[in-house]
């Protein structure tokens, strides 16, 4: 597969998997230890994605990860807000 493909589909798969954790942390309160591990809980998972597609550390896909992983939580924020879900705790 070419690399820029398997760039994109990593990258979406990263913006997936964070949607669910994005979710959750909008209803948790801001900074409390449920919220550290809503944003911090997929790092490894995303990591672990790269790793296993062969891209490793290749920086020049960094910006697009990053970018994919706050998407993800920022799109999961959303739908948690559009479903008129209340915070908890």
């Amino acid at each position: 597969m070419a690399v820029p493909a398997l760039i994109a589909i990593v990258a979406l798969l990263i913006l997936l998997l964070n949607v669910p954790f994005g979710f959750w942390r909008a209803g948790v309160r801001k900074f409390s230890p449920a919220w550290f591990v809503a944003v911090h809980a997929p790092v490894p998972l995303a990591i672990g994605l790269r790793l296993a597609s062969g891209l490793g550390w290749r920086l020049s896909a960094l910006p697009l990860f990053v970018g994919a992983f706050f998407a993800g939580q920022f799109l999961g924020g959303r739908l948690r807000l559009a479903r008129g879900r209340p915070r908890s705790g």
